[in-house]
């Protein structure tokens, strides 16, 4: 009886791992292009009012005008979320949303004035109470991270480009 349920155990390890390496890093993309089309989306459709906090953007972004950063802001989210929707040049993309969402935290979500870490852990929340809201840029930085250092698995673009000219098997 105790070998069977090993062997259940094992065979439910090995079919996870299995999926999970198809089903993971498509989630994330999904979860993420969802995310970030959605703040495109916005600036598509909205006033730009990245003039009011230009100052707090950091190098080299501060130095640009407030209508490019708002442009490339704009399509970064539109074009990489589409890019990683499908998982076609997801390194890429994840990298490029990951700038924007540091850019982001720096010049809207972290907060202005905080002298102790429990007054910065304050800021570690999704409403701005005063303390700053990072917790969902945090969020996306670690949903990106692995992306970046693992790429799109094999439901992707990126893998069927991969398999197709490079003769890798994707299993």
């Amino acid at each position: 009886m105790n070998t069977s349920l090993s062997s259940a155990v094992k065979g439910l390890h090995f079919n996870l791992d299995r999926a999970g390496s198809w089903m993971a890093p498509l989630t994330l993309r999904v979860f993420l292009a969802w995310e970030f089309f959605e703040s495109g989306l916005e600036k598509w459709n909205g006033q730009n009012w990245f003039a009011d906090i230009q100052e707090r953007f950091p190098f080299p972004f501060n130095h640009v005008p407030a209508t490019f950063n708002w442009e490339l802001s704009m399509w970064a989210e539109l074009i990489c979320a589409l890019a990683l929707l499908v998982g076609l040049g997801t390194r890429v993309s994840a990298l490029i949303l990951m700038v924007v969402t540091v850019v982001a935290t720096a010049a809207v979500h972290w907060p202005a004035d905080w002298s102790t870490l429990s007054e910065l852990a304050q800021g570690y929340a999704i409403s701005n109470k005063g303390h700053g809201n990072f917790k969902l840029p945090l969020i996306y930085l670690a949903a990106l991270l692995p992306l970046v250092l693992t790429g799109a698995g094999k439901l992707s673009l990126d893998a069927l480009l991969a398999c197709t000219f490079w003769r890798r098997n994707i299993r």
